[in-house]
């Protein structure tokens, strides 16, 4: 029998929240104490009524819960892909259990433990004869979802909800949940799939998490070391004992320590990229706030020089002006940060880190927080004024742990974004596409990057899984705005490859807000051939807006045929060269990806520049390249050997060259002008570019001229084997001698 204790009829009323009168839980309580604390939960009920934001979260929170509640409780027999009823219905059932747990805690209303009790032994009775799940696809399938890793996204939300209502359980309900549900659960997802659990990779964060945190929640250290450690590293079971009886240390090589010490950088860079590290900040930081609090001694925040904490700052300038990630690597395009997993690391980085008062900006934007320590923590700091905007600057973040396996350049200007990647793989959810770039304006894409070919949770599509063409097309490197040599992909699309080399960073400079400059070479994605790619940002009011140069140079010791893709969004306006064509549409290639271009047009250029001009969300852009007489101009459009039409038919124009060893592609990337629909006025609509020109190029020094139909003149000069501040060079052009001091130069004069 539990015990009934009335709480001096308390009754509070906060906007329709009407907090239960009676309340029944063991009188010695030491729950909850994984992300809610007892303490906490004290604070958080003398603040109700006071923290605008707070309430409103509650409020949302209750109304939400209650609904679902009124449904009543289902636990369906697993059969289904991701978007499949059995599927969602698991994962509703999660994410509705925490926020019960919560709402008990808070309101202290018995209906919500009785509520996460009665399915909790619903699952119980389910799981202790439960098959695998019947989907085969997974490397490591699941019981209650086709994968552990969903089985891991279950039990991280599920321990919260059991911390939550653990005292309240009598003890004959822990031990029947604890041995026939949470336990073999535990086991399932670690010792029973060590291909799943034993990695560096965000599904093993999860696995960990998830065996961490049901293990803090019934304090057992054997989960717990498990989770930290790994299963087995170099033959040694991570929970094997030594003669003392503690558990004998392991090489760090997996587990939850490791998936904090390796894919991320000093600055706080994720290497699978912005959308994956979305994904991976919440198990991160949820199981470290239980470490915190049960296990302070760990110093779980400070690890790595507070690197959790500097992921989320890095996470938010990875996204555009509206909040949307970068879609680097396998990325779904309009994953931002409202996502429910970052407004936990907002939260969280912003109350566990040192108060930075710009996440409260970002926190005002997603206009909700969690209903925990850290959630009201932030809602106080709005509600007292704290907040400053999160301004995004220009910043370089490294790759690799020890920050030397390249990174990512994000270089700002007014409403420009240029986003230049020279990672490492990104582990397996890497792309092939070294020294690639992309480029928003005001948060629409200009010049973009695929993503992942994945239509998360929609069943109709292979059951909301990966489908084959993010292989056969997402991933390789023609589907990225970067070289192809001989229409193969960067290190012959292979991951075994790839996952050894990075791209190195050469140069990066935004010391002058008018001329900011990121170089960087990669010279493994094709034996023999050296990448060197520099791109300037150039806001110095030569033109209308800004714009990018980009001089791509290439050395290698045979004859090949370059590609360089620029996958443009908008309606073509038009073009200075003549193009045939064809009467009916063929594929590009045979593989790497051309197998899925549909060549739509062949150009010849009639002038050293080509030009395309195209409109996109009322704005004009133009792409000026220089041209040989023997290049070819291509446009082409994604969707041949596409017959369920899984891929965008989106278009690209590709610059050919053929027959060459050594050669540098100048380009320019110009936005000028503007449309609107409404007056139907076209403003500058035409290109202010006059000429665009290779004047000098060694192995030493690339020089580029671009000339405006204003009458000035620009002068770009870069030194290709020196990024010394301090070194000075003289270079004699056309009989002109430059000097200067570091590793480029810029001047402008007029024409």
């Amino acid at each position: 029998m539990r015990t009934k204790i009335n709480l001096l009829g308390v009754l509070v009323m906060l906007g329709g929240i009407l907090l239960g009168p009676s309340l029944n839980r063991v009188s010695a309580q030491e729950h909850p104490n994984l992300v809610l604390t007892k303490a906490g939960v004290e604070r958080i009920r003398k603040e109700l009524g006071s923290v605008p934001l707070f309430d409103a979260s509650l409020k949302k929170i209750k109304v939400e819960v209650d609904a679902e509640m009124d449904l009543g409780i289902d636990t369906p027999i697993p059969k289904d892909y991701s978007g499949g009823y059995t599927h969602e219905q698991h994962k509703r059932n999660f994410l509705i259990l925490q926020k019960a747990g919560v709402l008990f805690q808070i309101l202290q209303d018995e209906k919500y433990a009785i509520y996460i009790r009665d399915m909790l032994l619903q699952y119980e009775a389910m799981y202790k004869d439960l098959p695998v799940h019947p989907k085969e696809r997974s490397y490591a399938r699941g019981k209650l979802f086709w994968q552990c890793l969903n089985d891991s996204n279950w039990l991280v939300y599920v321990s919260q909800a059991y911390d939550c209502i653990y005292d309240w359980l009598s003890k004959k309900e822990r031990n029947q949940l604890e041995k026939n549900l949470f336990r073999p659960f535990a086991d399932f997802i670690s010792i029973g799939n060590p291909q799943f659990f034993n990695r560096v990779h965000n599904h093993s964060t999860w696995g960990n998490a998830a065996v961490g945190m049901i293990g803090l929640v019934m304090g057992d250290e054997e989960l717990i070391h498990r989770a930290l450690y790994g299963i087995e590293n170099d033959g040694l079971d991570a929970n094997a004992k030594d003669n003392d009886g503690g558990f004998i240390k392991t090489d760090g090589k997996a587990g939850f320590l490791a998936n904090l010490e390796e894919p991320f950088s000093p600055d706080g860079y994720y290497t699978e990229g912005p959308y994956y590290q979305r994904y991976a900040m919440y198990p991160f930081l949820i199981f470290s706030v239980g470490l915190h609090n049960i296990k302070p001694e760990l110093g779980i925040f400070e690890h790595k020089d507070s690197v959790l904490i500097k992921s989320v700052d890095a996470l938010i300038n990875l996204s555009n002006v509206d909040g949307e990630f970068f879609p680097l690597n396998d990325a779904q395009k309009g994953m931002s940060y409202y996502s429910r997993e970052l407004v936990t690391a907002v939260d969280i980085a912003y109350h566990y880190g040192k108060k930075d008062p710009r996440l409260l900006s970002i926190a005002e934007k997603q206009d909700r927080v969690l209903l925990d320590d850290s959630g009201l923590s932030v809602a106080s700091g709005i509600r007292d004024g704290e907040v400053e905007p999160f301004e995004k600057h220009s910043i370089n973040l490294s790759d690799g742990r020890d920050g030397k396996q390249g990174g990512i350049s994000v270089l700002r200007k007014e409403d420009l974004e240029l986003v230049f990647k020279y990672t490492a793989q990104g582990l397996s959810h890497g792309h092939y596409d070294k020294l690639s770039f992309m480029l928003y304006d005001d948060g629409v894409d200009v010049l973009q990057d695929y993503g992942m070919a994945r239509f998360v949770n929609i069943e109709q599509k292979g059951g909301g899984n990966y489908l084959e063409e993010n292989t056969s097309w997402a991933k390789q490197t023609i589907a990225h705005n970067t070289l192809i040599q001989n229409e193969t992909s960067h290190f012959e699309g292979k991951y075994e490859i790839g996952s050894q080399h990075h791209s190195e960073l050469y140069l990066y400079d935004v010391s002058n807000d008018g001329l900011q400059v990121v170089s960087a070479k990669e010279s493994n994605a094709y034996p023999g051939t050296e990448m060197h790619r520099t791109l300037v940002l150039l806001g110095d009011g030569a033109f209308e807006q800004p714009i990018i140069l980009d001089v791509f140079k290439v050395d290698s010791k045979t004859l090949n045929q370059y590609d360089l893709p620029y996958h443009f969004l908008g309606q073509v306006m038009r073009v200075n060269f003549e193009y045939d064509s064809p009467s009916s549409l063929q594929p590009l290639g045979t593989d790497q990806g051309y197998q899925h271009l549909y060549l739509e047009g062949v150009g010849k250029p009639k002038t050293k520049n080509a030009q395309l001009s195209w409109l996109q969300n009322g704005k004009f852009y133009t792409l000026t390249t220089l041209t040989n007489s023997e290049d070819e101009l291509l446009f082409t459009r994604i969707g041949a050997n596409d017959p369920e039409f899984n891929l965008r038919r989106d278009a690209n124009l590709i610059l050919r060259r053929k027959n060459s060893k050594n050669t540098v592609f100048v380009s320019a990337v110009e936005p000028h002008g503007n449309y609107s629909p409404v007056s139907e006025f076209s403003v500058n609509s035409n290109s202010g570019i006059k000429e665009l020109g290779l004047v000098y190029d060694s192995k030493d020094y690339t020089a580029i001229v671009i000339k405006s139909l204003k009458g000035k003149q620009a002068l770009f000069i870069i030194s290709n084997n020196s990024t010394s501040k301090e070194k000075k060079h003289t270079l004699t052009i056309n009989k002109k001698d430059y000097q200067w001091t570091g590793p480029y130069h810029f001047i402008t004069t007029k024409n």
